[in-house]
């Protein structure tokens, strides 16, 4: 290896100690992340303890083969140690006409699983919303502590659909603001 070779790659290195590095500060980071839309979906897991549920933005696809998706949850949230501790999840995925889901899992100081007529148990156990547009149950595969939050990479095992969810009318999050995504919005390029 070229000594060139090896200052490229000690330059893309981790790093193991972040905060010795500058960098922008809470408020400036979230007013950039404040303009870029993302998908709402409520995650619900049980570690033995009781149902938890969240309202995430961070939910993503990875792989198709095998299917794995990854989201976030926040140190700060009451859900949080019991998501972290789960062996399995369920990824709702939503549309607009779900926002009380997502309004109901993103209220602090209040127990999600209350109201028994909004939610029940797969034949595996883990909680679930059926009024959500479409679910994912997965195995939690892999954990990672990122700052005061935790990334989880998720294996893909059973999906399903309510289908109570107009098609085209995904739940987006954007500038601290619900948005309903359909024809309306739609761009040609």
């Amino acid at each position: 290896m070229t000594s060139s070779t090896a200052r490229e790659i000690d330059s893309i290195r981790p790093v193991d100690n972040l905060s010795q590095h500058a960098g922008l500060d809470a408020e400036e980071f979230k007013a950039v992340f404040r303009n870029h839309p993302a998908g709402v979906a409520v995650i619900t897991a049980d570690a033995g303890d009781g149902p938890v549920g969240l309202t995430a933005t961070s939910v993503f696809s990875v792989s198709t083969e095998p299917p794995l998706l990854v989201f976030s949850v926040s140190g700060q949230s009451s859900s949080s140690p019991t998501i972290r501790r789960a062996e399995t999840v369920v990824v709702h995925l939503l549309a607009s006409e779900q926002l009380d889901l997502a309004v109901l899992c993103a209220t602090s100081g209040i127990d999600r699983f209350a109201d028994t007529d909004r939610w029940d148990r797969l034949v595996t156990g883990e909680p679930y919303f059926p009024a959500a547009a479409s679910w994912i149950r997965g195995r939690v595969i892999e954990r990672m502590d990122a700052g005061n939050s935790t990334v989880i990479a998720v294996h893909a095992l059973q999906a399903g659909t309510s289908g109570e969810a107009a098609p085209g009318s995904p739940l987006v999050y954007n500038n601290r603001t619900w948005h309903r995504l359909g024809e309306h919005s739609r761009i040609d390029a």
